[in-house]
């Protein structure tokens, strides 16, 4: 990836996220293979093509430093910082042979039993409870220390809420109450064969494309684009603001077929479609440019 310094920072901040990391070959780490398959290859396939601007990368800087901090911290007996993990999957799989799943892991305490991950997050993240993708990750984490000999029937997500409002806090039930928050997980045999599923597919899936042109890699699901789906607003034509949001058109209709039976609201009504969007594609996703399905929907909207 090229960095970027289209403000004119410090260098030091450039320096900080410009890694020059180039990935090996048949090996991927525990939180690259949570993203899409199609994503994954674009992003290696066009690494020395995809740009970034160091001022997009804020709290991946903020991410970095406190990692710094904690890994210079003192660790008690039985805990370990950034423990690097690599898995050879042919030990398990033949057919994974030459394939490597890594990792670095935040902190494994070995007495506990238990893996740390320490995460920026957003307050929304919090209120609808979307953890899925953190059970899965620290789980995966889990499963490679298990390779090395070690027993991890737990974890723990630490987030640092980038976006913490204090005023909100006191007036809103839902909105958590301190700009950090700890979700914690539990592990039982279930979840490790749960885990070890997904790792065998993933990987079979990845040495499938590996190699095969762009518009035969498998397309992603609305479920990982994070696809918003379509609305239909219910709106005043002298206005913006929508009276309702229908998931359905046929909803919409009926909604606005019942106000024009009313004699005061005769005419001022009208449905306005609110297309869905992929949130994924349009803002999470480094390799769009070079994706055909983005090509064809967005063109380049990118960064708009």
């Amino acid at each position: 990836m090229k960095i970027t310094n289209k403000l004119g920072l410090p260098k030091q901040l450039v320096t900080l996220v410009d890694n020059n990391y180039k990935p090996t070959p048949h090996q991927y780490s525990c939180t690259t293979i949570l993203k899409p398959t199609r994503q994954i290859i674009l992003e290696r396939k066009y690494s020395d093509q995809i740009e970034q601007d160091v001022s997009e990368m804020i709290w991946c800087i903020f991410g970095i430093l406190a990692h710094s901090i904690i890994e210079n911290s003192q660790e008690d007996d039985g805990q370990f910082k950034e423990e690097k993990l690599k898995v050879d999957l042919g030990k398990y799989w033949k057919e994974l042979e030459g394939y490597y799943l890594s990792g670095r892991s935040d902190l494994i305490d070995l007495f506990d039993k238990c893996i740390t991950d320490w995460k920026t997050a957003s307050c929304w993240k919090i209120m609808y409870k979307d953890f899925e993708d953190w059970r899965k990750e620290m789980l995966i984490y889990a499963w490679a220390v298990k390779d090395m000999g070690f027993e991890m029937n737990k974890a723990q997500a630490i987030a640092f809420l980038k976006d913490h409002n204090k005023t909100k806090s006191k007036i809103d039930s839902q909105y958590p109450k301190l700009p950090i928050w700890i979700e914690r997980f539990q592990f039982n045999q279930k979840s490790f064969e749960e885990i070890e599923n997904f790792i065998y597919n993933k990987f079979i899936e990845l040495k499938k494309y590996e190699n095969v042109s762009d518009d035969k890699l498998p397309m992603c699901t609305d479920e990982e684009r994070w696809r918003e789906r379509t609305k239909y607003a219910i709106k005043k034509k002298s206005n913006k603001k929508a009276l309702k949001l229908h998931n359905t058109l046929e909803e919409a209709e009926k909604h606005l077929e019942n106000l024009e039976n009313k004699e005061d609201c005769k005419g001022l009504y009208e449905i306005k479609v609110r297309e869905g969007t992929d949130k994924r594609c349009l803002e999470y996703c480094s390799c769009c440019e070079f994706c055909p399905y983005y090509q064809q929907h967005y063109g380049n909207m990118k960064g708009e």
